[in-house]
């Protein structure tokens, strides 16, 4: 057994003033087992959770870039992550998301690399990431077209699954625009699973992000399909969508464990929305939601504060702690709330300061 620590990450004098929701985390020894979410088969848990056994690590460019990606920028930051020591606290994934691509497929019906953003193609990109150590990721959307109108996978999800085992695609991103959907429940199982058994069949174990904007309450769902899955809307760089985000994720531990996480989106820290209070908050909630950690800033020119919060190696011990519990809902009331995280390892918690 072990003493309680606290750590106090969201105290600052603004925050009484605007009402705001602060956080008080409380990393205690393991408690009482919280509610199991729903039954998935044994297969598909250990599938993942050999996969996926603590939340996911890295960087995806979509909130920094948008749609200004290419081979460039997705090279320079996986150099940035190794040399930075960012890769050895536990980031691996470089993800590339939307407008990759060329605006239609080939005369076989295969998705085309961008050849002005990638002369050297996804495999290309791929071969230098592995290179660093790293893994690389790509997007794909559930849909007719992507959010930014490029090829989406509806209807060609085997195509698209063995095309980017192919290439070394090792992480996909699977977006929600252009869906055709019902707006039933059944249709989002439906779409999202044909994804996950084209996956399944290429032959490559790729990490599988459900990005549905949590719409079909996926946390009810997915576990078993998605290897995590978003549950809110897109993060903004502001406190008002962080402390949003915050209030729908956190109580929706039950749902959350090895092999499938909750997913309340994408890092901002660094972006330059918030103060360097606000992202401390940021990165500890996330820890103790245990949650993916996606970096969403320009590494190359992150400033030394924003890599010490990216990098700090006690919070990411918290967010990979092996027992994978996300932080229980002790209270919430007033503008304070308080999360509670059993940890198989204590040794995060030994300096709260």
């Amino acid at each position: 057994m072990v003493s309680v620590e606290t750590l106090e990450v969201a105290m600052h004098s603004r925050f009484r003033s605007l009402r705001t929701l602060a956080a008080v985390l409380l990393l205690a020894a393991p408690a009482a087992v919280v509610a199991a979410g729903p039954a998935t088969p044994a297969s598909a848990d250990s599938r993942a959770a050999t996969l996926v056994p603590t939340p996911p690590m890295g960087f995806n460019d979509w909130n920094a870039f948008g749609c200004e990606v290419d081979e460039e920028l997705i090279r320079e930051t996986a150099d940035k992550m190794v040399a930075s020591g960012l890769a050895a606290s536990g980031y691996e994934y470089v993800n590339i998301d939307d407008c990759w691509s060329q605006k239609s497929r080939d005369a076989d019906g295969r998705l085309v690399p961008d050849p002005v953003k990638f002369p050297n193609g996804i495999a290309g990109v791929a071969d230098y990431i592995h290179g660093k150590g790293l893994k690389l990721g790509i997007y794909g959307d559930a849909g007719t077209l992507t959010c930014a109108g490029y090829p989406g996978s509806l209807g060609h999800e085997e195509l698209d699954a063995r095309t980017w085992a192919e290439w070394g695609v090792d992480y996909l991103k699977y977006d929600n625009c252009n869906n055709q959907s019902d707006g039933s429940q059944a249709d989002y199982i439906r779409r999202y699973t044909a994804m996950r058994q084209a996956l399944d069949r290429a032959g490559r174990p790729i990490v599988y992000s459900i990005c549905e904007w949590g719409s079909s309450r996926p946390w009810e769902w997915a576990r078993g399909v998605g290897d995590l899955w978003r549950t809110t809307g897109d993060i903004s760089d502001n406190w008002e969508s962080l402390r949003s985000i915050i209030a729908q994720n956190a109580p929706l531990y039950p749902y959350a464990g090895p092999g499938h996480w909750n997913d309340p989106d994408m890092l901002e820290i660094g972006n330059g929305g918030m103060t360097d209070t606000e992202y401390r908050t940021h990165m500890s909630t996330w820890a103790m939601m245990a949650a993916p950690l996606i970096i969403g800033t320009d590494l190359r020119t992150a400033s030394a504060q924003t890599l010490a919060i990216l990098g700090n190696r006690d919070i990411i011990a918290i967010d990979q702690d092996p027992l994978g519990r996300q932080a229980t809902v002790v209270s919430d009331r007033d503008g304070l709330m308080v999360l509670d995280k059993p940890l198989r390892s204590c040794r995060a918690a030994s300096r709260p300061g």
